[in-house]
């Protein structure tokens, strides 16, 4: 059995064990003894433990994999001067996604209105925490410390550095040639070690997805039904439509091919709905399923997931016309023109702050004068719509970077559309495991 057919069967058992351990703590039917014993020793005891230690072991990964990566493809950039073209062209694509995103989450809840007649009665209190200045982000991004920054995980100042250390590499001649065949011996070693974590995927993944629904259930998405669902009918849009468009426009690639690649990465990202955690397995899906060059993929992937984030603004726009519908509050055309900029800039400048998509969205609201309290009303279902949205951005990702590299001349075809690639996996991921 395949490791993406495992993870799949592992994804689909937690939801149901989840489901039923939640149906059972409801009910009562097992008696309150019975019931703590399954709260305090499966899901508050193992699932909990599982899951937490498989997050940790991902997240282990991404430091090290970011900055060996990035270096090695610095170097490889920098020798043929592409890597200015190269950044610029990345980060262009990924602010026209983002605001494509938020634009057509706006107008899928201008139509359909999730707002309108919901009775506005918080389910508690939301302490927004305060946005950093424009001027901190820009003047943080430069490391001052490039070992605090690894050790705090701050991806921006890893990326900045990661991409001065390769530039000076292949400026220095016969030492820089040492030091980068160093570099991209130890990449194998990473992606070896990556290798041998996703031997261990299904058990992490189904431990999270039981404790999620045993904590929360199926019920809690009835409450807000409409604005779920048309959260949900904007993403699966986003990610099949506007990225479908945008792959076959500006590369002629198969969209259909690309979206069955990357169905691993997808099914990951679903799991840990994090894309900081997905990485080490996105990076990895990107140039070996998709064939995008490594020193196209190493710049791209890490940034994607660092300042890429289309599946929060849909969450925004769709959130902001809800909670305006809710409280009866008309912004107007400006106002919507408004939260579409202040998204789209926010996608970058807080991406490397904690909790970023509540943060995110309570500085849209701000903006356009809108109540912060609405944003408790909306965290009820936003764990499970943080799983699919997660999906999209590491989807995007992969998009953007299948774009650049086939700009690049760095894509190979060949292994874009190698349909045996699933039995070549497999048989690295049993040799990795050994």
């Amino acid at each position: 059995m395949g490791l993406t057919t495992k993870i799949l069967i592992a994804m689909l058992l937690g939801i149901v064990v989840g489901v039923l351990f939640n149906f059972l703590n409801a009910s009562q039917l097992l008696g309150s003894g019975v019931t703590e014993a399954i709260n305090g020793y499966l899901t508050e005891g193992l699932f909990d433990i599982v899951g937490r230690i498989f997050i940790a072991s991902l997240k282990l990964m991404v430091v090290p994999l970011v900055l060996v990566s990035l270096v090695c493809g610095a170097c490889a950039l920098s020798e043929g001067h592409r890597i200015g073209p190269l950044a610029g062209k990345t980060v262009l694509l990924y602010l026209l996604t983002t605001a494509a995103a938020i634009s057509l989450a706006l107008a899928m809840a201008l139509i359909i209105q999730p707002g309108v007649g919901v009775d506005v009665a918080p389910g508690g209190a939301f302490e927004a925490k305060e946005s950093p200045p424009l001027s901190d982000v820009l003047v943080n991004i430069f490391p001052t410390n490039p070992v605090a920054a690894m050790a705090q995980g701050n991806m921006l100042q890893i990326i900045v550095f990661a991409l001065l250390m390769g530039y000076a590499i292949s400026r220095c001649g016969e030492p820089g040639r040492r030091v980068a065949a160093f570099f991209n011996d130890l990449n194998e070693v990473i992606l070896r070690m990556v290798g041998v974590l996703m031997v261990f995927a299904p058990y992490g993944v189904f431990a999270l997805l039981a404790k999620t629904f045993a904590t929360l259930g199926v019920e809690f998405i009835l409450d807000l039904g409409k604005y779920f669902l048309v959260v949900l009918g904007t993403l699966l849009l986003h990610a099949l439509g506007v990225y479908s468009l945008l792959l076959k426009l500006l590369s002629g690639l198969n969209p259909i091919e690309l979206i069955k690649k990357m169905r691993p990465a997808m099914v990951f990202a679903f799991s840990t709905a994090s894309s900081a955690a997905t990485l080490p397995v996105t990076l990895s899906t990107v140039e070996k399923r998709l064939g995008v060059d490594n020193k196209v993929a190493a710049f791209t992937i890490p940034l994607g997931a660092t300042i890429n984030m289309d599946g929060t603004a849909i969450m925004q726009g769709v959130a902001t016309a809800f909670i305006a519908q809710m409280y009866g509050i008309e912004i107007g055309l400006m106002g919507y023109l408004t939260v579409i900029l202040t998204a789209t800039l926010a996608s970058v400048g807080t991406a490397g702050v904690p909790g970023v998509g509540l943060i995110m969205l309570a500085m849209v609201l701000q903006q356009v004068g809108l109540p912060l309290e609405g944003i408790a009303i909306v965290m009820g279902v936003d764990r499970l719509l943080d799983m699919v949205r997660t999906a999209v951005n590491i989807t995007g990702d992969s998009v953007v970077s299948a774009i650049v590299a086939k700009s690049e001349g760095a894509l190979s075809e060949e292994t874009f559309y190698d349909r045996n690639y699933e039995s070549v996996a497999n048989g690295r991921g049993a040799a990795a495991a050994q």
